[in-house]
């Protein structure tokens, strides 16, 4: 790569830091987590991060073959960027740097939390151990976005779109969602600010594998 910077140290974990260590690098990952998006798409979940800065690190990721930029078909036909299969094995060590990030103090931040790091919240506050034997489909529903949630057998994949079928639907707002998540508010104190549709008992427990600890 000759625009990244290098540490030039064989370690594989320093080899891994020359693709991924530099600011924003790991933040457009997160971005890609759950589908592609367009340019236009990570500046507007990115926006401390400059154009030139943005556009840099995605030419920096893609020669490091983490990311790919592809067309999409009719109608759309916009170029996007996506995660490589290899970029997606990334997914695991976010969750487990979320989840040692919630053990650092809290620092104050004028920023509003964006959906994807919601949705990435949503893996790193889950108990897999709470999941052991369910099966199932959830539909998230958060207005414009729409996200498919699989759990199967402790293990929960998540991406951008709606399922063909689902077992249960939850539809509510990004605040709402967030009160869940993060906040660890009871489904029955915010029953007035969300929908249920399906198997209630499915997504209860999905909502009870969640921790703020």
């Amino acid at each position: 790569m000759t625009t990244a910077r290098t540490y030039g140290d064989p370690c594989a974990a320093a080899r891994a830091l020359d693709l991924i260590g530099e600011r924003w690098a790991l933040m457009i990952v997160r971005e890609l987590l759950f589908g592609p998006k367009r340019y236009s798409d990570l500046q507007s979940g990115l926006p401390g991060a400059s154009p030139t800065v943005l556009s840099q690190r995605l030419r920096d990721l893609e020669e490091g073959q983490v990311i790919q930029r592809r067309k999409l078909g009719p109608p759309t036909r916009a170029w996007v960027y996506e995660l490589t299969d290899w970029g997606h094995q990334l997914e695991p060590i976010l969750v487990n740097l979320g989840r040692w990030g919630r053990r650092t103090p809290a620092r104050q931040t004028t920023m509003t939390l964006g959906i994807d790091s919601l949705i990435l919240a949503l893996e790193c506050h889950l108990d897999p151990a709470m999941l052991q034997g369910l099966d199932a489909t959830l539909l998230l529903d958060l207005g414009e976005d729409l996200f498919t949630i699989r759990a199967v057998d402790g293990d929960l994949a998540i991406q951008r779109g709606e399922p063909t079928h689902w077992n249960a639907a939850l539809r509510t707002d990004v605040a709402t969602f967030k009160a869940l998540v993060i906040e660890g508010r009871p489904i029955n104190e915010l029953d007035g600010r969300l929908e249920t549709t399906g198997d209630r008992e499915t997504l209860h427990r999905l909502l009870d594998a969640l921790t703020t600890a």
